[in-house]
Order: structure tokens, then sequence, then C-alpha cells
């Protein structure tokens, strides 16, 4: 592998905002010390309304039902990868990286759970698979995320700031010549949450979506959340989380949204229109937070769904242009597939033996090479 530039691998991303599973066959190449990538192939796989639910509820199941799933999801994303493979001509043997789906997160414990049984996987395809990116930089004292930020600093070099909307918001940096990341705030995982609650009959006039359920599952560019009106006690209940104040390596998971995030917007008891255009203020709010006051004209680059929230990219160009910070949202492509794509190549680092966690942006004691291998093929 190590002598066959460019260098294929096939990226496998299940965020938390449960919109499916992205595939992303990419080809990366080194050329004078630069990495270089390509997108050759990309998809996302609609979830069942059933495997949604039971990603969905995965947090609460006992011991033997999780593992049951991690087994179930395994096979799932295995039949996945060989469906694409088919689809797409791809050669026999080819390297996965799948990042898995988080079910917990929790670094001060000294633990993470992505399900999505690698051996499994590596069963059905034959394939070489790498999974459990996380596990290694947590017992070496780190968060275990933000994973994305080595790509930044390797594929996207010239942007100061990376800046992922996904089920959370998380943003990487340069800073004396350094690379730091950390997760903003909760983003998608919370604004599709309360659509998906609301129980937003498809026929209701708001712009279709493509989710394969009766009800909405998010808002479409930010339709619903641009009619309300900002609750400025929630707002500021929001704002105040003591997680905002943390400094240096941070990271969120889910369980944390349960804990803070939703009994504050239950307790709001307001209409669905001002809980979305609150909690699309709060992000905002934080985005700017993060970000030092002065940038000097410098450039974000904006990936992951909430890039194609209208309303949210408004409210954060009006914000950040007073940073004078110029907001860069790609090709819907690279949108949509920028972790997937990332992953590859964190699976390509790994078998090429590079560093692929960078303890700047974790809090670990070193940079490490994340990932088990499992070897599907003889």
């Amino acid at each position: 592998y190590s002598n066959q530039q460019p260098y294929h691998a096939l990226g496998l991303m299940s965020g938390t905002s449960l919109d499916g599973l992205d595939i992303a066959w990419c080809a990366f190449e080194k050329k004078d010390h630069q990495w270089f990538y390509r997108i050759l192939e990309a998809e996302t796989v609609p979830y069942s309304i059933e495997l949604e639910q039971r990603l969905r509820r995965a947090l609460h199941l006992n011991s033997l039902d999780l593992m049951q799933l991690h087994t179930d999801y395994g096979h799932y994303l295995g039949k996945a990868v060989l469906e694409f493979k088919d689809k797409h001509s791809l050669s026999k043997k080819i390297l996965i990286a799948s990042h898995g789906h988080t079910v917990f997160h929790n670094p001060n414990g000294g633990f993470t759970l992505q399900i999505g049984s690698g051996a499994a996987i590596a069963a059905e395809t034959q394939d070489t698979v790498i999974c459990d990116f996380r596990s290694l930089d947590i017992a070496l004292g780190g968060q275990g995320a933000p994973l994305v930020p080595i790509g930044d600093h390797l594929l996207f070099g010239d942007y100061k700031y990376c800046l992922n909307l996904g089920g959370f918001a998380n943003i990487s940096m340069l800073q004396n010549n350094s690379r730091i990341a950390f997760d903003i705030c909760p983003a998608n995982f919370v604004l599709n949450k309360l659509v998906a609650d609301a129980k937003i009959p498809m026929h209701t006039k708001v712009l279709e979506s493509n989710h394969n359920n009766a009800f909405h599952a998010y808002d479409p560019n930010g339709e619903i959340a641009a009619s309300g009106k900002i609750h400025n006690i929630l707002l500021e209940q929001l704002n105040a989380l003591e997680y905002y104040g943390q400094k240096g390596p941070r990271s969120l998971g889910q369980e944390w949204v349960f804990e803070n995030i939703l009994p504050l917007m239950d307790s709001a008891k307001i209409p669905l229109a001002d809980l979305l255009r609150t909690y699309c203020e709060h992000i905002t709010t934080q985005v700017a937070a993060a970000i030092p006051e002065h940038s000097y004209s410098t450039k974000m680059l904006v990936t992951g769904g909430g890039a194609l929230n209208g309303f949210l990219m408004k409210l954060l160009r009006d914000v950040l242009h007073q940073r004078d910070v110029l907001l860069v949202k790609p090709d819907l492509q690279l949108i949509q597939f920028k972790e997937a794509m990332i992953f590859a190549f964190l699976g390509v680092l790994r078998i090429l033996n590079k560093t692929n966690t960078l303890a700047s942006v974790t809090g670990s004691i070193r940079n490490s090479i994340g990932g088990a291998i499992y070897k599907g093929g003889n």
C-alpha cells in the first residue's frame, strides 16, 4: 500500500443528526510535501425508519441489546459498502475507514463508543477495515475528538478556520503555528430533534424534505426558525452553560445535550419557531465567541449539513463580517462529504503508520496513530 500513489480509501461516516450513512470513495496524493485529495464517488444512504429508531435509542439500551446493535450495524455497513462497490465498479480489495456511530462519548470517564463492528464490516466485504479511531487518544488522556483537524491541517491549509456544522458545531484553526480545535456547541442535533419531536406532517407547507418519514426531520433552509422570535431569557440560559467557559481542548456528546440543553428548551414553554430561532442565535453567538476578535481578512471554510441552512448561514455571515472573516461555502459534494473524506484520509495515514491524531487538538499527552485494523481477506 505504501508504494501505490495515489492512495485510495473508502470513508464511512454516520453523524449524530442521523440523516443517513455517508460513503466517500477518495484518492490522496502527496506532492512536494503537500497532500491533495479527490472525492471520486460519494453518496448518502438514508437509514430505514427502523434502523434510525434503533440508532436513536442506542444511548438507552441495556448492554446486551447495545452489543447486538453494534454487531447488526456493522453487518449493515458491510452490506452498504458491497452495494456501493458494485454500483461504482470498484476493485475487489479496498481500504475502508469507518467512523461508526457515536453512542457514548465520555473522555472524562476515559471512554468513548462508536458502534458498527469493524470485524463485521471486514467479514462482509473481505476488505481491510480501520475503525475505533478515538479510543487510543482518550487512553492517552485526550478528548478523542475532534479528529477531522488533521485533515484540515494537511488538506485545507489555505483556510485559517474550518467550521463544521454537523450534529455538533466544531472548529479547527491555526493559532501560533499550531493547529487547535474543539467542539463549539450542539448544532443540527438540537435543531433536528426539536423539529422531529414536533411531528410536523410532511404535507405541511414547509420545503420538501427527502427524509423517508411521515414527518419533517429538520427545518428546511431554516424557514421555521426565520419565522420565530428570540427568547432572551432562554438565550441567556443557553449561553451561560458552564461548558462554554472551559478553555483548552473540549468535546461534547449527546448525553451532555440531554442533561443540559433539552431541559432548558422544555422549560421555556414557547412555540417551535421561537425555540429554533433562539437556538440558531445561540449557535451564532458561540461560533463568534470561538474565534479571536480581530481576524484581519481571513477565510473560514464551512461544511456539514448546517451549511445548507440558509437562515443560519445568513446569521453567521452577518456576525462574522464584523470580525473581518469571510465565510466560504464550497461545492455541495464537499459540504456533504468532507468528514467522510477525511476519515478515509485518516485510514490512509493509519496504514502508512503516520500521525492521524493531534495532541494540540485533543489535549492528549502526545500525537498518536489511532484506529484498530481488521483484515477481512487473506
